[in-house]
């Protein structure tokens, strides 16, 4: 847990970061709870359709309370408003260890009430999962220099990413070896080693977040903020959150209700969803740097159109088979293009005139987004039983072009002069 600590800091960072940021321990906490939620994510969908037998209909219902956190995060973070940030940062990842605690409890026990206590574990996990969302972004870029935040964000987004990667592999593994032994995806035991190790990981992550120096802002918070300069982002992240809530709920889902797809399968995607975002998020930092949040942001909801139809439609427009694949296809390059939503942030930062601006306005964007995607995650698993995965889909395409539409009305004339 300490390697990234103690090794000397690489030239290539120190051209991103202060010389005065201490990037080691935070990089580490990082990497850990990357593993452990790339286990959690990679038998998730599974483990409540195979297990629990939570049909499409049911995983709206679950998303909706596994995303209340989000809704409500602007009132979380208003109890904590005179905590720096990296205080808040540690209670996030303590939280998130003790929900997936609770989750590799419960699933070493059955009993009748085993779908509504699995929620709530999922709900506190969730909790702080959202509690650390504006400020691993804000302390990623206060560590680094002005004109390097965009790189910065995304040297965090790639160390996530890799803990990922190593998260899916195990599932892989795991799963295989189990599979080699007899057992089959609708047996517990694969999915409780996987939750018990996604426990120790997350353990770990807390322990030594807990070591952190308060380093970051300790000045007090406004408990809420909301300012006309950032009317264009609250919008785009009202269609960013909506979009984003579909492939993040019935995505998934659609790959194992329609194509069957077992856990290995959906871990292996996953892990070259990861290992993609890890190699792109520098990329995609240092092209935000270059060319421009807006241009970036343009692009990406461009993309997201036809990733979203031909997710859509594939399996009317090809044979099963080249449908599954053309999907798996769709299903990497949608979590290719989220990465670039770290333009978003880059936006604020630039418009904001300080940094309690910046975690202030990124926190009411968190709840911002969370106000529509909430019920996304109800009317999706809803319009999905009436209409089809046709017309859900073709609802996300529209949300990603109308957010296309607000990016293109930034001007550069908004940003505030360092």
């Amino acid at each position: 847990m300490g390697i990234i600590m103690k090794l000397k800091r690489p030239v290539f960072l120190d051209n991103i970061y202060r010389e005065d940021a201490k990037v080691g321990r935070f990089l580490s906490v990082l990497i850990l709870f990357g593993i452990a939620i790339g286990l959690k994510h990679g038998v998730q969908n599974n483990y409540l359709a195979d297990i629990l037998t939570v049909d499409s209909f049911e995983r709206g219902i679950v998303e909706f309370f596994r995303e209340m956190p989000g809704l409500l995060l602007i009132f979380i973070l208003a109890l904590m408003y005179r905590f720096a940030d990296s205080r808040v940062f540690k209670i996030g990842i303590a939280l998130m260890a003790g929900g997936m605690a609770g989750i590799f409890l419960t699933s070493a026990i059955e009993f009748i009430m085993v779908k509504f206590v699995v929620v709530v574990f999922m709900v506190l996990f969730s909790t702080g999962e959202h509690i650390i969302m504006p400020v691993r972004s804000t302390i990623a870029m206060e560590l680094a220099k002005r004109e390097k935040t965009g790189a910065s964000l995304g040297i965090s987004a790639s160390i996530g990413q890799l803990g990922n990667i190593a998260g899916f592999l195990l599932v892989m593994g795991i799963f295989f070896v189990l599979e080699k032994s007899g057992y089959t995806r609708a047996d517990l035991m694969g999915y409780r080693i996987v939750f018990g190790a996604a426990t120790a990981l997350m353990v770990a992550a807390a322990l030594t977040a807990a070591a952190l120096k308060e380093t970051t802002l300790k000045a007090p918070r406004q408990r809420f903020y909301f300012a006309k300069k950032f009317s264009k982002y609250y919008i785009m992240e009202v269609f960013y959150g909506s979009r984003k809530q579909v492939f993040l709920t019935f995505a998934p889902y659609v790959l194992i209700l329609h194509y069957g797809a077992a856990p290995s399968i959906i871990s292996l995607l996953m892990a070259i969803c990861a290992g993609f975002c890890m190699i792109c998020s520098p990329l995609i930092g240092k092209l935000i740097d270059k060319v421009g949040y807006k241009a970036v942001m343009v692009g990406d909801t461009l993309i997201l159109v036809v990733v979203c139809l031909m997710y859509g439609f594939s399996h009317r427009l090809f044979a099963p088979g080249i449908a599954f694949i053309v999907v798996c296809c769709n299903f990497v390059l949608d979590q290719i293009i989220s990465v670039a939503s770290m333009a978003n942030n880059v936006y604020v930062q630039r418009i904001s005139s300080n940094r309690e601006e910046i975690t202030a306005t990124l926190s009411t964007g968190i709840s911002v987004n969370h106000i529509f995607s909430v019920f996304i995650a109800l009317l999706g698993g809803w319009i999905w039983k009436i209409a089809g995965i046709e017309a859900l889909f073709t609802m996300s395409a529209i949300l990603g072009l109308i957010s296309s539409i607000y990016a293109a009305m930034i001007k550069k004339s908004e940003e505030v002069s360092p």
